[in-house]
């Protein structure tokens, strides 16, 4: 599944980072492009997006 969310607390790419770590940790080929400059992800995972809104707030971020 393609998905882009829009992370409102994403600050700089430690964040992003942060939020890729935790999403490749329950799927490992997933990948995560983020930008900072919009505060959006690009997600390309096998999970659901109620499973990845989940793990970003793991992360310590909330998708809006």
């Amino acid at each position: 599944m393609n998905l882009t969310i829009s992370v409102p607390s994403i600050g700089c790419s430690s964040c992003i980072e942060n939020i890729t770590r935790a999403i490749q940790s329950v799927d490992a080929s997933a990948v995560v492009n983020g930008d900072a400059a919009t505060k959006s992800l690009d997600i390309e995972s096998h999970l659901s997006e109620v499973k990845i809104r989940e793990l970003i707030e793991i992360a310590g971020h909330k998708a809006a």
